[in-house]
């Protein structure tokens, strides 16, 4: 199992819910790998000395989440070289058309207008790189992800078509996503019809894993409900039903119950409950983010192990690659 997040701003509640907080449970069960993906920041944002504070930041922030550098693989992307020289070949067998009508470009590419960045159109190729190398069955996916997913398999397919025909064994396994039934998307405190977003203008509409016990607190207050004061899990109360998810996947209680104890009170009531979860989930991983920040020597560490694991297995699969197109094998 293989899934990753960007460094390229903090890390939310949403991140948490919908990947890391999953990817915790999974470690013990699964072979799994876990990175930060850099080279996907630069596909938008190009580089910075901020950057590299970010990154350390998401793979502190993935250990205090929970992950265990000794159940799973935890590494940077850029320190895995293979992971651009496939997304290179991948790209050479991906096509325009397909790459184009990703979703997430066409909404990220729009504030571009025709300055595009080549980078954000190939992103969904880098992806696939990623998923491949480590010939991985499962990918945990918000559900906004699961396109990309599937151009994965759609090059898979392609690849393992063209150069490992029957009985061969195929280059590549074909992944399947794999997404949460409850919380994969968490939507905005001020506006619950858009998923929430770390890179929101509106800060009262995103809860971050370092903001405050007073800044949590001041973000459900403001949180946008709707009309009527009936609080129940339904169509027309997205920003009710959005707070309700918050509670039911961070106390693992069922929404039905969560909306049977709020019985006869008011918005207000189920702001400050909500507040208050999110304060005691959010507040341990807060507090550990700092002292594994207060110690990059040890984070550089767990990354260069991480590295060395990730590489020797992304060796395979690029060699095998590079054999079947016909380039020279490395002496």
């Amino acid at each position: 199992m293989l899934s990753a997040v960007q460094p390229s701003n903090r890390l939310t509640i949403g991140n948490y819910i919908g990947a890391v907080m999953n990817w915790a449970k999974m470690q013990a069960d699964y072979d799994c790998l876990f990175f930060a993906v850099d080279l996907h920041v630069i596909t938008d944002t190009r580089g910075s000395k901020e950057l590299r504070r970010q990154t350390y930041q998401a793979i502190a922030t993935y250990i205090a989440c929970g992950l265990d550098p000794d159940l799973c693989t935890l590494f940077v992307q850029s320190h895995v070289k293979q992971h651009a020289e496939l997304a290179w070949i991948l790209t050479c067998h991906a096509t325009m058309g397909e790459v184009s009508r990703m979703t997430q470009f066409k909404d990220k590419s729009q504030k571009h207008g025709e300055s595009i960045p080549m980078g954000l159109f190939a992103y969904p190729v880098l992806m696939a790189a990623d998923i491949l190398l480590y010939q991985t069955d499962y990918v945990p996916v918000g559900i906004d992800q699961k396109q990309h997913v599937e151009l994965t398999r759609d090059l898979a397919v392609r690849m393992n078509n063209a150069y490992t025909p029957k009985p061969e064994a195929p280059l590549f396994k074909i992944p399947e996503p794999m997404i949460p039934p409850l919380g994969a998307k968490i939507m905005s405190l001020q506006d619950p019809l858009k998923k929430m977003s770390k890179s929101d203008p509106d800060l009262l509409a995103t809860l971050f894993l370092d903001d405050s016990d007073k800044d949590i607190e001041k973000k459900l207050k403001r949180a946008v409900t709707d009309s009527g004061s009936e609080i129940l899990d339904a169509d027309d109360k997205p920003g009710v039903r959005n707070l309700l998810t918050l509670q039911s996947v961070l106390t693992n209680r069922p929404i039905a119950e969560i909306v049977a104890g709020y019985a006869g009170k008011q918005y207000g009531h189920l702001k400050v409950d909500t507040a208050g979860i999110c304060m005691d989930a959010i507040r341990p991983i807060r507090e550990k983010t700092e002292r594994l920040m207060g110690d990059l020597s040890y984070l550089d560490t767990i990354l260069q192990k991480g590295a060395e694991k990730a590489s020797e297995r992304a060796a395979v699969t690029l060699a095998r690659v590079a054999d079947k197109m016909g380039f020279i094998p490395r002496s």
